[in-house]
């Protein structure tokens, strides 16, 4: 069952969302401002966020740019309904946009086609190594037993280096599967981002990321035997 999160300032809109989507065997997790949405990102398992725009405190456009920042699914439901409104709100990383007035079967309908896009996104495990756990769905690494926080560029670099063990990738492609084809930056971002993970680490372990020189980098497991 999946678990949607309304955040809505408005309780009859924020209790008519959450009829239809249960109709539907949604579990539906309702919030009445930003905050209390900010709070539950870190203690509840969310699949997709419903989202409003303009709620006091911190905002729907706040909580895009600054906390969710692409972990986890969002359809922006609001009553400005601007071209601008819009494109302001799939620039800053939702996925869908839905203006007030809406009819409770398009909510379903957009909901689930958003699901459908994302659905290898629950397949995504932690991977597990000596002292360091990489969590791409929660965007979390833990090292030595504490959580630290990473930009999502560097936690998918990483992530992706890792699942890959002593696999080694050019430049190229590393900017390619992590930045997209059409990424405009030459290759040493790369370079950066691999000098920044590399500093968060201050022991040594039985891993590390390996220039490969000529190449690219690595993910290296020390043989132990």
């Amino acid at each position: 069952m999946k678990t949607i999160a309304i955040t809505d300032d408005d309780p009859n809109i924020a209790e008519l969302m959450r009829l239809y989507l249960e109709k539907e065997n949604y579990r539906v997790l309702v919030y009445n401002s930003g905050f209390e949405l900010y709070q539950a990102l870190f203690k509840t398992h969310i699949d997709l966020i419903v989202l409003d725009i303009m709620m006091p405190g911190l905002t729907g456009f706040e909580l895009l740019e600054t906390y969710l920042n692409g972990r986890i699914p969002v359809i922006i439901v609001s009553a400005k309904g601007t071209l601008d409104d819009k494109l302001k709100g799939l620039q800053n990383g939702a996925d869908d946009y839905l203006v007030k007035p809406f009819e409770g079967p398009e909510l379903v309908a957009r909901v689930e086609a958003v699901l459908r896009r994302y659905k290898g996104y629950e397949r995504i495990k932690p991977l597990n190594f000596p002292n360091l756990v990489i969590d791409l769905e929660k965007y979390e690494v833990v090292y030595r037993g504490e959580s630290i926080c990473l930009p999502q560029k560097e936690i998918s670099l990483l992530y992706h280096l890792a699942r890959h063990i002593n696999q080694v990738f050019t430049r190229e492609q590393l900017m390619e599967s992590i930045w997209g084809k059409d990424y405009d930056s030459d290759y040493r971002t790369v370079d950066v981002h691999i000098k920044r993970l590399r500093s968060r680490f201050k022991y040594d372990e039985i891993w590390c990321i390996k220039t490969v020189w000529g190449v690219g980098y690595k993910f290296e497991m020390k043989d132990m035997t």
